[in-house]
């Protein structure tokens, strides 16, 4: 098969889909690799370092649309990309489809096969291949969210875990999955005080079990949630359904009591996010500030550290990969049921229930069009 990785070209994403290590196992299968010219210097990856991996550098990303079976990217293609995926191509990479219509209607029109890294499961229910980008956007939350309370930010002025004889901030993460105790991990270790919120108790059992008297676990509830939001400093916008649109649990009306200066980190941007309030932003403009609390709201904090997620993003991602090239996207599917679960868009039909549901399009089981 000839699979194809581009440059990135949302703003501020310098991750890349393939790396050079990655290029080697594709060609040690007998694939053919070609990489747009620059795809991974912002992940530290030269042209040379692809080009020894066994790959052709092709100087535009029109070229490798144009030439390749599979296009195995980071973020979701963007409308400068549509008119370059072709009729039966395979999309490999994040998609979050529930947030984004657009992108929906250009991957059915085209009818390619795209393929979601974040509704691929594991035999344990887990996404895994969200799982690794859940990890750095949690631990890269609370660093974000710290500079964010700095005076020069727009925040308080207030140190996460204070001083001798200078209280902590007050850090709400709502939700507890693996976002939420990435983003707890972290704040327990910089001394701030933590507060982890779920609906879900067997998941709040387990991380009080953890981490013991360092935080305190609560049951998330509307009224419990804006008594929360106001005692805080920073809240950690982190719930997801999978493969749907993110629950605004995080109201409008919340602001009103919370303190002038805090912070809000929404996480589920990419799934049109959790918080009522938020409006998606990048990494060179990331806040803005409403009724007085700073809001951050970047929808690919994963980005800003693009060696670091790259390298997690593609040890997961890299088995599927070749999976589909080795075997043609139908047979590794009726190999691979869990993979499966990965198959958004086919021959122009929508097999996501949860994404078919959420716009009122007919879903279709991805069994029986192969």
């Amino acid at each position: 098969m000839k699979v194809g990785c581009v440059k990135e070209i949302k703003k501020y994403e310098y991750r890349v889909g393939l790396t050079p290590e990655n290029v080697k196992e594709y060609v040690s299968h007998n694939h053919e690799v070609y990489i747009q010219k620059s795809a991974g210097e912002g992940a530290s990856f030269t042209d040379e370092m692809y080009r020894e991996a066994g790959a052709v550098i092709l100087d535009t990303a029109e070229k490798v649309w144009a030439e390749c079976d599979m296009i195995v990217k980071v973020k979701e293609p963007l409308k400068e990309e549509y008119d370059l995926i072709r009729e039966n191509q395979i999309i490999y990479t994040y998609l979050h489809l529930a947030a984004d219509r657009p992108l929906t209607d250009a991957l059915l029109k085209n009818k390619a096969k795209a393929v979601a890294y974040e509704t691929i499961r594991d035999r344990n229910g887990g996404l895994p291949l969200l799982k690794p980008m859940s990890e750095v956007a949690g631990r890269f939350s609370i660093q974000a969210g710290a500079r964010c309370l700095e005076g020069t930010m727009g925040g308080m002025g207030l140190l996460l875990g204070g001083v001798a004889g200078v209280r902590q901030a007050n850090v709400l993460i709502v939700g507890a999955g693996v976002v939420g105790t990435s983003a707890c991990k972290m704040a327990v270790g910089l001394g701030a005080r933590v507060t982890i919120a779920d609906n879900n108790l067997d998941r709040l059992a387990y991380l009080d079990d953890i981490f013991g008297s360092k935080i305190q676990t609560m049951y998330s509830t509307d009224a419990a949630l804006e008594k929360a939001c106001h005692a805080a400093d920073l809240v950690i916008g982190c719930v997801l359904i999978p493969g749907a649109k993110a629950p605004k649990l995080i109201k409008e009306r919340y602001l009103d009591g919370m303190k002038k200066g805090s912070v809000i980190v929404d996480v589920a941007v990419d799934q049109g996010g959790c918080c009522e309030t938020t409006v998606p932003t990048y990494h060179d403009n990331p806040t803005f500030v409403l009724k007085d609390v700073v809001h951050y709201c970047v929808a690919n904090i994963p980005g800003a550290v693009a060696q670091t997620s790259t390298m997690a993003l593609t040890n997961s991602t890299l088995r599927h990969g070749l999976a589909i090239a080795d075997n043609g996207l139908e047979e590794a599917i009726r190999k691979d049921k869990l993979l499966a679960l990965g198959v958004n868009c086919y021959d122009g039909k929508l097999t996501c229930k949860e994404v078919a549901e959420g716009y009122g399009i007919e879903f279709e089981d991805i069994f029986a069009l192969i």
